[in-house]
């Protein structure tokens, strides 16, 4: 099953976090009634290094409160009555996923002077882009800890050795091991990797080495035809050449 996995974890952080950038987003444009700018930086700064708030300052603080009750009053309403630690945990990753907005916070500013002489300097905080963020939660995800499932107090590592290590906010946590993706299992709805078309040159996820698990691959060539270079002639009509190309396609065994 893939309930506690990091798989899980992820997913949680990953739409918590997604719903604060939309939220704050939404605040900062003015879309809606309930929040704005965040109105605790309208003054202040600092005058000797010339510069000072201004601007529209994204306002997290009302986007993480809309996620909590959101996403967190629902799992609170379903407590987990067996003593394990899943409702907890799936609590601490979807918070993991809001404090990574927070952490990644930024200072834009403005320069104002004489021929751009940036005397004075206009500044307000801004989210990153969820581009940021999410690669920031997928390097988490990638080291992420596995935790007890029964819930004492707190949320514990499953290794003893490591269980004086503390745990941190911004860390994503799992119960279960993952079950293997690359193999398919018609019960959990795995439909596994073998078929699936993969890039030979490449390193990453779609790559042929990660994707086929080091199964190999198959390569055969496929016949693509299409129209091309066509023009237009007077009058009325367009006329094409017909043009094949044959490409490799790889596929995993």
């Amino acid at each position: 099953c893939f309930v506690g996995t990091k798989e899980t974890a992820f997913i949680y952080a990953v739409t918590s976090a997604g719903l604060v950038h939309s939220v704050t987003r939404s605040c900062s444009a003015g879309n809606m009634t309930e929040c704005s700018c965040d109105t605790s930086l309208r003054h202040g700064g600092s005058a000797s290094e010339g510069w000072h708030w201004g601007g529209c300052s994204d306002d997290i603080h009302y986007g993480m409160s809309f996620s909590r009750k959101f996403l967190d009053v629902p799992i609170k309403n379903v407590t987990d009555k067996s003593g394990s630690g899943l409702a907890a945990m799936n609590l601490h990753n979807s918070e993991a996923g809001r404090q990574a907005v927070a952490k990644l916070m930024s200072v834009d500013c403005r320069c104002h002077g004489v021929s751009g002489s940036c005397a004075v300097k206009t500044c307000w905080k801004t989210m990153s882009s969820f581009e940021k963020i999410g690669r920031f939660l997928k390097e988490k995800y990638e080291n992420s800890i596995q935790i007890s499932d029964r819930l004492r107090k707190k949320l514990r590592r499953k290794e003893k050795s490591q269980r004086k290590i503390p745990i941190g906010k911004e860390d994503l946590l799992y119960i279960n091991k993952s079950p293997n993706y690359c193999v398919e299992d018609q019960k959990l709805g795995i439909p596994g990797t073998q078929g699936r078309e993969c890039n030979r040159t490449s390193e990453g996820p779609d790559g042929c080495n990660l994707l086929c698990c080091g199964r190999g691959y198959n390569t055969h060539v496929v016949r693509h035809v299409e129209r091309c270079e066509c023009k237009f002639v007077w009058c009325c009509y367009v006329r094409c050449r017909r043009c094949e190309t044959m490409t490799d396609v790889h596929t995993c065994k």
